[in-house]
């Protein structure tokens, strides 16, 4: 029998608690990523748990300093400051979304070699704190245009202070991810899912 939300948000409130979880240990050397997959009907409930565990949060108590991060919001804020949100929008007038997600892939470097220059990756670098616990969200706002697997496989090369989570609205068996209980997303086998 599948687990309400709320027993979801049991799991996640207890894993966050975990010594084990905070040190990155019994992973067998792997990186602490890890994801939250819920059903999108949930996602407003999702979103506010996200925010009462940030606003809870005490360093002192807790260990560790919950930073969230919303990609879409990232995103727009980025496009926005380098001026491209008009150009974009005429864009999205003229070819579909497929050249339109190529295009802003590109502006942050979602397909470099390098992967510490992928925006999300230096954004969230420069601004974590090293006690910190990451939470990722606004994984549905943000696709198609950036795939989720797409982040995790740039970040978990660069940024392995303490553990990231991911938010994701769809479902993630340990093998794949579906996003929005539509479309396979792709194939992701590094990340532990909480449940």
């Amino acid at each position: 029998m599948k687990k309400t939300i709320e027993e979801r948000f049991d799991v996640l409130d207890r894993t966050l608690k975990s010594n084990n979880f905070l040190a990155n240990r019994g992973l067998g050397n792997e990186v602490g990523y890890y994801i939250f997959d819920y059903t999108p009907k949930d996602e407003l409930l999702v979103r506010e748990h996200v925010r009462n565990l940030e606003n809870q949060n005490s360093p002192e108590i807790d260990g560790y300093t919950l930073q969230v991060f919303n990609l879409y919001e990232i995103m727009i804020d980025f496009i926005d400051e380098k001026g491209y949100f008009d150009k974009i929008t005429q864009m999205e007038k003229k070819h579909d979304i497929v050249f339109v997600a190529s295009r802003i892939n590109r502006l942050l470097k979602m397909e470099e070699f390098d992967d510490t220059q992928m925006y999300f990756t230096k954004y969230i670098s420069d601004r974590v704190a090293d006690d910190s616990v990451v939470i990722l969200t606004g994984i549905g706002e943000i696709y198609p245009i950036i795939r989720a697997h797409s982040v995790l496989n740039k970040m978990h090369l660069v940024y392995t202070k303490r553990p990231v989570i991911m938010m994701y609205p769809g479902e993630y068996d340990r093998l794949r991810l579906t996003i929005l209980d539509t479309n396979r997303d792709a194939n992701y086998y590094r990340a532990f899912r909480i449940d």
